[in-house]
């Protein structure tokens, strides 16, 4: 895919659906109950209304896709687990051990497994085998890839997001796997903030107080060696992040271009969707924050995206576990939209001052 091909797909995102939306409010506020008690559900049924372009839409499948892949950064010792255990932890998703996969099967989610960049060779018959190349190059010495496999990444999360679209999946969640993609994550939220390194970069895997300097130093000394362009993301992307975060911000986007909702994981997965506003800004109106990261920074983001959290369980594990707890929270939220009486229909009184529902 050529830039100019991904810039028509996002030039074809458009905005919330303002009929539908206002139509899910009117709809709410008709509802037994008072006006807005119900809180952040009502926002995320009037916003999936607005996505969906329906007042009372239905979702139908859902799903989590998991992008999977390595960092060369892990050479400099910015992690306590050593790299091998990417695909070793993508063999666990594949064989329904992992967290994702329990509480996939919990909320009655499918897993979508990626290989878009993991330095092994992987083989399962549930495997989704994109691999744009064997793990990104040590960022810390210079980019982490190309500008086009960047792009390549991108198209791919795309690509898979339109097929789940096709397939009748209509909610999906960003998760991921990789070694040392929080080191890329704070870069990039670094660089496309203009935060100091130090400010939002965090513990990933629970490295000790030196690591977390010395992990710190990486992230300056890969921005100091790249000199990526804040004005421009895939330039940013190319040099500092990894194809797991491209991949995801490529789901985003391809969900978009669909008109299906996303819900967002923690830090990385955040990081993923800032790149994905930054390359079409309309794409934020499809997302739905799971829940707040315990990692540094994963605050930071979700103000640069314009989002609140739906939960906060202390969790910084990844792999899209927020985002699939939250699925149930969005159900529920069209589900109390559809099937709540009205004042009206069960006889209810209003509050004194309001228009009888249906007058």
């Amino acid at each position: 895919m050529s830039e100019q091909e991904l810039g028509n797909i996002l030039a074809g995102i458009g905005p919330l659906d303002e009929r539908a939306a206002a139509e899910a409010a009117r709809r709410l506020d008709e509802l037994t109950k008072p006006p807005g008690s119900l809180g952040r559900l009502e926002a995320v049924a009037q916003q999936v209304a607005g996505i969906r372009g329906e007042a009372l839409p239905e979702l139908g499948r859902k799903a989590v896709v998991v992008m999977a892949a390595d960092h060369g950064v892990c050479a400099e010792g910015v992690s306590a687990f050593p790299a091998e255990v990417t695909p070793q932890m993508v063999l666990n998703f594949l064989g329904g051990g992992a967290a994702v996969n329990v509480l996939s099967r919990q909320t009655g989610a499918e897993v979508v497994c990626v290989d878009i960049g993991v330095n092994a060779m992987l083989s399962h018959p549930l495997l989704r085998s994109h691999k744009v190349r064997w793990g990104t190059a040590n960022m810390a010495e210079g980019p982490a890839m190309t500008r086009e496999e960047a792009v390549e990444a991108i198209r791919t999360g795309i690509e898979i997001a339109r097929g789940l679209a096709d397939e009748g999946f209509g909610l999906l969640a960003t998760g991921e796997m990789g070694i040392g993609n929080t080191t890329a994550s704070s870069a990039l939220l670094s660089v496309l903030t203009g935060e100091e390194p130090a400010a939002v970069t965090g513990r990933g895997t629970g490295i000790d107080d030196a690591r977390l300097r010395h992990k710190q130093e990486v992230i300056r000394r890969a921005i100091a060696v790249n000199r990526p362009d804040p004005n421009d993301p895939l330039d940013v992307l190319a040099k500092v992040g990894g194809l797991e975060i491209a991949g995801l911000a490529g789901v985003i986007l391809g969900a978009a271009s669909r008109r299906i909702p996303v819900v967002i994981d923690g830090f990385i997965s955040s990081a993923a969707a800032l790149i994905a506003a930054r390359l079409a800004p309309l794409s934020r109106d499809f997302m739905i924050a799971s829940h707040l990261s315990e990692e540094r920074g994963h605050a930071r983001l979700l103000q640069e995206l314009g989002l609140a959290p739906m939960l906060q369980l202390d969790m910084r594990l990844g792999e899209g576990t927020g985002a699939v707890l939250a699925f149930p929270l969005v159900e529920a939220s069209l589900k109390l939209m559809r099937e709540m009486a009205t004042f009206g229909s069960a006889g209810v009184s209003q509050a004194a001052g309001e228009t009888p529902a249906g007058a």
